[in-house]
């Protein structure tokens, strides 16, 4: 990742003043993927940019090493041989931004992918009582230490609702601070829950707040919301990135989770970040997408610019 984003003190006045103008928010989303549009050789490009911006992520109840196994494996060879080479990628050493598993994964993560000789891809864990963070805060941070200890080099935490909600945004920022120190060397991403946010000025507020705390990245959902990644929220969140760097010099990434399944998604969220950020924000360093099955998708969309046709979903396992 990019250097990371040290914070700053926190600043009450700048959220006074804070406040969204929704219909124009929807407006704007109306009109991003309308107004650019890529296809042929240019949308195949762009979807390989896609793949390498990809937390593959497996959270389920029921993951097992096996799971594991797959999605490392699957992390290192993302796209399938006979498509890498007619793309002229053979030797280019494609893979997914990082893996995403819960804190006890971490060491399994890191044992298959030094198997899968794909050591130098980022091991990502959730923490902090993930998803919902109804946790005491000295067992979410000893959480952090032990996903850090275990391999993990990006930390997911989640932000404290109630305080969001009460507006005890010092609250929420000395506990994110809090949760940056134990991250030691490991970069911070923190995911606001958006969907339990109540309003797009508490997204803001949020938003703010957290980097104000030194997040790297700040990310939209758990994925187990009601409502997850959706461009209202995530236009809101990339305004609020654009005047944190405007008036601190520092870059923070951006990373929407749940519900993007399609190739054509994934364009649409690299067009917002081009059209909202700029090129800075086009790669894996500052931009991310938490996603499990979205890789399957892009991957019959590249099939189908090299032979001309569509092969059936069972051709794309997750190995």
């Amino acid at each position: 990742m990019a250097a990371r984003n040290p914070g700053t003190e926190f600043d009450a006045c700048w959220l006074e003043n804070v406040c969204v103008n929704l219909p124009a928010v929807k407006r704007r989303c109306e009109t991003l993927a309308a107004r650019r549009t890529v296809k042929k050789q240019w949308q195949a490009a762009w979807l390989l940019r896609a793949v390498t911006c990809i937390d593959l992520t497996t959270l389920s109840g029921d993951d097992t090493a096996t799971n594991v196994s797959r999605l490392c494996f699957k992390a290192a060879n993302p796209v399938r041989d006979d498509l890498i080479s007619a793309l002229g990628m053979k030797d280019q050493g494609l893979t997914v931004g990082a893996v995403c598993v819960y804190p006890n994964r971490v060491a399994e993560c890191k044992k298959y992918l030094k198997a899968a000789n794909a050591s130098h891809i980022p091991i990502a864990s959730v923490a902090t009582g993930f998803p919902s963070g109804q946790m005491p805060l000295k067992t979410r941070l000893e959480e952090i230490r032990l996903a850090v200890s275990d391999g993990a080099s990006e930390i997911d935490i989640v932000i404290n609702r109630q305080y969001a909600l009460s507006g005890d945004w010092l609250g929420v920022y000395n506990e994110v601070r809090a949760m940056k120190e134990a991250c030691g060397d490991a970069h911070l991403k923190t995911i606001l829950a958006t969907g339990e946010l109540g309003n797009m000025t508490n997204v803001y507020k949020a938003s703010l707040v957290c980097m104000m705390a030194g997040a790297d990245f700040i990310k939209t959902s758990t994925g187990k919301e009601g409502v997850n990644a959706i461009f209202p929220v995530a236009l809101v969140m990339v305004r609020a990135i654009r005047e944190y760097y405007q008036k601190t010099g520092f870059k923070v990434g951006f990373k929407p989770a749940g519900g993007i399944r399609t190739a054509k998604d994934s364009c649409a969220w690299l067009i917002l970040m081009k059209e909202e950020l700029g090129d800075d924000w086009l790669n894996s360093d500052m931009f991310r997408i938490g996603a499990s099955s979205l890789l399957i998708d892009i991957e019959r969309q590249l099939y189908h610019h090299v032979y001309g046709n569509y092969a059936a979903a069972h051709e794309f396992p997750m190995s």
